[in-house]
């Protein structure tokens, strides 16, 4: 049985700033049905408080108590260890760290989705930092994101540059990182084998919630590719083509 279900966003539930078919209802329909929801996303570009207003303006609630972000992973990783992290970040994504900074020098490197601010100088110090021995942190792994009608480069090709460079591993926060999906399965409350990930990307999304021991639903929207049921079936994921068919599933 099915008992909690985690979502993710953007290829899920809303495309290019307007929700896919189906997603108000699907939300409606788990709800009714006391099936309770975590909505956990790699995005490193904004805030909690705006994903939660942006998903708002289109109609899809969200509480914020209930979105699990790397942003958030990280900040605790870093205050457990009382690390001062070197920034690679968004620029609005900046803010969620600044109480953590200028307590003396940076003790990890940390990696967003910089986007314009990857740039060679930014990267090179890192690079630097990394060679002092600080340790890589990186709020995600992902390839590449969908932008509109075309793929964008995501955080993972830069992480996978300085590690290569720096000759290390970095340690992932984000998905598919299984203590990421343990984060919010715990809050249900719930054994990982009684709670399903639904996302559009086989690899992050599915193949990383079943590494972690939850079931996983591939959906046939957002990053979804041809093929993509060959990484996901073999392991035991299901794959639908749309949010109707995976509440079906579900309920």
């Amino acid at each position: 049985m099915i008992h909690g279900v985690l979502l993710d966003l953007e290829g899920v539930l809303y495309a290019g700033g307007y929700p896919l078919p189906g997603a108000r209802e699907a939300l409606l329909s788990l709800r009714a049905a006391g099936i309770p929801i975590r909505f956990v996303t790699n995005s490193t570009r904004v805030t909690r408080a705006a994903i939660v207003n942006r998903l708002a303006r289109i109609g899809l609630d969200v509480p914020i108590q209930h979105l699990f972000t790397p942003a958030v992973a990280a900040r605790q990783y870093l205050i457990e260890r009382r690390l001062v992290p070197h920034l690679l970040v968004h620029p609005d994504l900046r803010g969620e760290f600044a109480d953590l900074l200028g307590a003396g020098p940076p003790s990890a490197v940390l990696l967003g989705d910089a986007g314009p601010e990857f740039s060679y100088a930014a990267l090179n110090q890192c690079f630097r930092l990394l060679l002092d021995g600080l340790p890589l942190l990186s709020m995600g792994a992902n390839r590449y994101f969908r932008e509109g009608e075309q793929l964008t480069l995501d955080i993972g090709p830069f992480m996978a540059a300085l590690e290569y460079a720096a000759e290390l591993e970095a340690v992932v926060l984000g998905k598919p990182a299984a203590a990421f999906f343990q984060a919010a399965v715990n809050s249900l409350n719930l054994p990982a084998h009684d709670v399903v990930m639904v996302g559009d990307d086989a690899e992050m999304d599915i193949c990383g919630a079943l590494s972690a021991g939850l079931r996983g639903v591939l959906v046939r929207s957002g990053k979804y590719r041809h093929g993509d049921e060959r990484r996901v079936e073999p392991l035991g994921g299901r794959v639908f083509d749309d949010l109707d068919a995976v509440v079906d599933y579900i309920l």
